[in-house]
């Protein structure tokens, strides 16, 4: 399997960042208005990086008891309860990654529930322990449609932000500098789903899980000029392995889609095992997540009204089916892997019957696996291993039947 050149270059990109972060600033979920924070004049955190970091390095399993003795449940997200732990241990992996101390304190933190409830409970911890503002975002959940009224709604939200945000900075927001930073986060989105796309092509010069580690940039940079950079020479880079028939699996033969979390602590584990399998995991909607087409610097609070609201995580059943169908067929899927996270109810898209319902539709064969995205308890190597070999093989047989 080649190791794409872009990985390297982005742990420089990252520690650039972690070590560059200075006041102000604002913590920020994932999918929440960073481009308001960034136009006030914040540098931006995001604390579910964080969460990824302490479940990709596995240190995880070492924090989460820590928030459970503190009062946090077993059954709520191990992004929480593994950050949450590791505050209260008073350790974070920025340490031996980039010599910080700490994670950096906020003046401001700033929470969006397009995602889940969880997050305002997590992110209002970190307002009590270091005392700095909170305010959150809440959009309406599950909807199929969006509508005016939904749009309208955030957007109302969005300014209290704004006013909160200039009260707490000491300036107004310049309005042409929100529409310079949702400019270049839309061009970066715009750019991170080109190399999703290059998935579409066969064999698929990137994975599920080449997608996980390159994602960073427009999670914790979007807005800014180095996101778009860093696309720019990633696209190329996928763009002649695709020219040049060259695929992350040389010698690919089944193409499958993932839906749900990354296991954070089994990513390479997962990607060899398929690997020799020869399956390519071409596409997700966890990876697609950050796709932004509906930004508009003409009309830039509105348009990330309705951006941030359209996800795919906050979407009803109906719109979550649509949504995959539609990527499915793009990428050219032979079958469809659920990822039930035990901890991450609103990513756990198998519990009402939407596996079931796309089978029928599309007549994509699917497969549910246990597992969590930090908690490995909830994980048995064993266990998936069989069920994914056994499933590649029905898919294998099913395909050579024509």
């Amino acid at each position: 399997m080649p190791r794409l050149q872009s990985q390297a270059i982005l742990k420089s990109v990252l520690k650039d960042y972690f070590t560059g972060l200075s006041a102000p600033i604002a913590w920020c979920t994932s999918a929440g208005p960073a481009e308001l924070l960034r136009a006030m004049g914040f540098q931006v955190y995001f604390p579910e990086n964080h969460g990824a970091l302490l479940g990709a390095s596995r240190a995880a399993l070492k924090y989460i008891p820590h928030a459970h003795q503190a009062g946090y449940q077993s059954e709520v997200c191990s992004y929480l309860t593994a950050d949450i732990g590791a505050w209260l241990m008073k350790e974070t992996p920025l340490t031996q990654a980039y010599g910080l101390p700490s994670v950096p304190k906020p003046d401001f933190i700033v929470f969006n529930t397009n995602q889940c409830r969880e997050v305002a409970e997590w992110f209002n911890f970190f307002g009590r322990e270091f005392d700095c503002p909170v305010m959150g975002i809440f959009p309406p959940r599950y909807v199929e449609e969006i509508s005016q009224h939904h749009i309208d709604d955030v957007a109302s939200q969005f300014k209290e932000l704004i006013a909160m945000g200039e009260k707490i900075i000491g300036k107004k927001m310049d309005p042409e500098k929100l529409a310079e930073i949702v400019t270049l986060s839309k061009e970066g989105s715009h750019l991170w789903k080109q190399v999703l796309d290059t998935g579409k092509s066969t064999p698929a010069p990137i994975t599920f899980f080449d997608g996980c580690i390159l994602m960073a940039p427009i999670v914790v940079l979007r807005g800014t000029q180095i996101c778009i950079d860093f696309y720019k020479e990633a696209l190329k880079e996928l763009t002649n392995l695709k020219n040049s028939g060259i695929g992350h699996i040389p010698d690919e033969k089944i193409r499958i889609y993932w839906e749900g979390m990354p296991i954070w602590g089994r990513l390479k584990w997962l990607s060899q095992l398929f690997a020799e399998n020869q399956t390519s995991v071409v596409a997700s909607t966890y990876c697609n997540s950050w796709v932004f087409d509906d930004f508009d610097p003409d009309n830039p609070i509105d348009s990330m009204a309705y951006a941030y609201t359209q996800i795919f995580i906050n979407r009803g059943e109906n719109s979550k089916l649509d949504m995959m169908k539609s990527l499915l067929k793009t990428f050219n899927v032979d079958g469809v892997v659920f990822h039930d996270s035990k901890t991450c109810f609103s990513n756990a898209n198998n519990r009402f019957g939407l596996p079931n319902r796309l089978k029928k539709e599309t007549g994509i064969d699917v497969l549910n696996i246990d597992g969590d995205l930090n908690d490995l308890r909830f994980f048995s190597d064993g266990q998936t291993k069989t069920k994914l070999e056994t499933f590649i093989e029905q898919l294998q047989m099913k395909k050579s039947a024509g």
